[in-house]
């Protein structure tokens, strides 16, 4: 082993390692309330983002011609299959140029990284890439980009990391794809691993008012599908939406092939396969986060599968995590994820490898 590279970690002492290295998160003053932390952190302004950026679209589902638009920072070529690749995927009705999503990929590309943000079907105003609508369910989405890029540039390594509900895509992912390369490693950021138990907490009295954002923005886009494709969906026949679960009873189960909505909040969750991941994962987890829910036995299977590290912590809000930090540090959540990424995967480690180094 070369001098100037660490020593390679067992993957059996991840949590172990991470733990002893990681700078604990302390809440900005005046941030301690979870409903605070979520909206400052959807406001606060950000650095501006300088990254090189190209797009393009790639096609999803072979069926139906369903395409998702990607925007990509690619190292120089002759490095670019050997660099790490880092797949970003925001959340509900976010996109690839969400706030979050922007500062942790400027983040990775700085560390060297090739960086990929993948929009969801029809965010980022793609409506007309896809005659479908998107679902918390389409983690082969991710993994249909992930071969693409993979298959083109000869990419050895990505990792994926996800806030929300693309948190609960990538993990999906990751428990679906179990060992396949190249998917070496995985990051969440309060993902909405059990949605049935997340969909009820945003009916609370205290979320409605995000559930409302939510619903404002996924009426006015499923009146945009109507108009786009007259002879899938018709928006006057839907009526009044009042919650979330409604939402998703009378327009997800319908178009996107579940019974109703429970139906599609069981296949949708990644709680049912967290078990099965094999790849040194890390999920970061807010409790006072005002909606995301994580039912006792998800939580047991996390921290019973030696792949995934869990981090709980009293504040954080949902996928905000600001800290008492300095300049752009006080995006914890994006620094730690950053930090675990390039321990695990990045080019001078081998998670896999089961060598101590010495």
């Amino acid at each position: 082993m070369s001098p100037n590279r660490p020593q390679k970690v067992k993957l059996s002492d991840l949590a172990a390692t991470l733990q002893a290295g990681l700078h604990p998160f302390r809440p900005r003053r005046g941030l301690t309330n979870g409903h605070l932390q979520t909206i400052v952190g959807n406001y606060l302004a950000r650095p501006p983002f300088r990254c090189p950026s190209v797009s393009e679209t790639i096609e999803v589902d072979p069926a139906d011609g369903s395409r998702v638009l990607c925007h990509c920072d690619w190292q120089p070529q002759t490095e670019r299959a050997r660099r790490l690749t880092v797949l970003l995927v925001h959340g509900l009705e976010g996109s690839s140029d969400s706030r979050y999503i922007r500062g942790i990929a400027g983040r990775a590309w700085a560390a060297g990284c090739n960086v990929i943000r993948m929009n969801m079907r029809n965010c980022g105003n793609t409506d007309e890439l896809t005659p479908t609508l998107y679902h918390s369910g389409l983690s082969g989405d991710v993994g249909a980009v992930i071969d693409h890029y993979a298959a083109l540039f000869a990419l050895e390594r990505v990792a994926l990391m996800g806030y929300s509900m693309g948190g609960n895509l990538v993990l999906k992912l990751a428990g679906e794809w179990g060992e396949r390369s190249p998917l070496c490693a995985v990051a969440a950021v309060c993902p909405a691993i059990d949605l049935a138990a997340g969909s009820d907490a945003l009916h609370e009295p205290a979320n409605r008012v995000y559930e409302w954002h939510f619903l404002r923005n996924l009426m006015r886009r499923y009146r945009r599908k109507a108009a786009l494709y007259p002879h899938i969906y018709n928006a006057r026949k839907i009526g009044t939406v009042r919650s979330l679960r409604q939402f998703d009873n009378q327009i997800v189960a319908r178009h996107c092939g579940f019974r109703d909505a429970d139906d599609y909040y069981y296949q949708a969750a990644s709680a049912r396969v967290v078990d099965k991941i094999t790849v040194p994962t890390l999920i970061l987890r807010a409790l006072d986060d005002p909606f995301i829910r994580m039912l006792p036995e998800t939580r047991a299977a996390l921290l019973a599968n030696p792949n995934i590290l869990l981090v709980e912590t009293p504040h954080g809000g949902h996928c905000a995590y600001l800290s008492e930090d300095e300049g752009d540090d006080i995006h914890w959540a994006e620094a730690t994820v950053m930090r675990y990424l390039m321990q695990f995967a990045g080019e001078e480690s081998d998670p896999n490898d089961e060598t101590d180094g010495s």
